[in-house]
């Protein structure tokens, strides 16, 4: 089964694809083809490139939308709103320049192409972000939730959800650089000991980490005698700094 990233790689590269197309339709001067399949196009392009590559979004709506403030009619002024609504040289923009608006819609639709192959070629980094930042405030929410459990004296289940989230993180970790877990259920100790042999992490690194699962393990294994609130304390803290400090 494909990933999230996968299929949303997927679709963006459909979606440029289809703009070559209409691209080529302007190119042949075909006006009709390319109305037919513009506006449709565009709704889905601006969603992408307001959603991964913002920075972008008002030069790509720029090209699109008429400028009501204009006093001519001209390749500089000429936006892509024109051209699908058929509009050429008009007699109410006096002193106009003759032009070929296939050849200066071609550009400003070229434009719009590339801004959204832009996201394309960086995908994978802004997904990642997209997931880091995502994940980060997911992080910061069960945290918040362990603090609350041990606030009100359960500090096993607040030990756990630490835990957990210890667990996630340098799960992300062995994935972003690429290192293989190949045990079904990794621990804590696992996924540190693997980061440590990648040399993603140095022996400095490497010995809290090793003290947060020996806390996390306390907490879960109620053989064990009972944490105190230091300890969890202590457990929450390490979990927040690694998420922070490590990646």
């Amino acid at each position: 089964m494909a990933s999230t990233s996968e299929r949303i790689a997927d679709d963006l590269q459909a979606l440029v694809k289809d703009g070559a197309e209409l691209l080529q339709a302007t190119a042949d001067k075909k006006q009709l083809t390319f109305l037919e399949g513009y506006h449709q196009w565009y709704t889905r392009a601006l969603a992408v490139v307001r959603h991964l590559i913002p920075d972008r979004e008002v030069e790509f709506r720029r090209l699109y939308d008429r400028d009501s403030r204009r006093k001519t009619l001209d390749p500089v002024t000429y936006a892509l709103e024109d051209y699908v609504q058929g509009l050429g040289v008009a007699p109410r923009y006096p002193g106009a320049d003759v032009f070929d608006v296939h050849q200066t819609a071609y550009l400003k639709f070229l434009s719009q192409l590339e801004i959204l192959r832009s996201a394309e070629s960086r995908i994978s980094d802004i997904l990642a972000n997209i997931r880091g930042v995502l994940q980060a405030d997911l992080f910061d929410s069960e945290l918040d939730a362990a603090r609350e459990l041990s606030k009100n004296g359960h500090l096993r289940a607040a030990g756990a959800l630490a835990g957990v989230v210890l667990e996630g993180h340098l799960a992300e970790m062995c994935r972003t650089h690429e290192i293989a877990v190949r045990k079904k259920d990794p621990s804590i100790g696992d996924y540190n000991d693997l980061l440590k042999k990648g040399e993603v992490l140095d022996v400095p690194q490497w010995r809290p980490i090793q003290r947060l699962g020996d806390l996390r393990n306390l907490c879960t294994h109620k053989k064990r005698r009972e944490p105190t609130a230091d300890e969890v304390e202590e457990l929450i803290d390490g979990v927040e700094k690694a998420t922070k400090t490590l990646s």
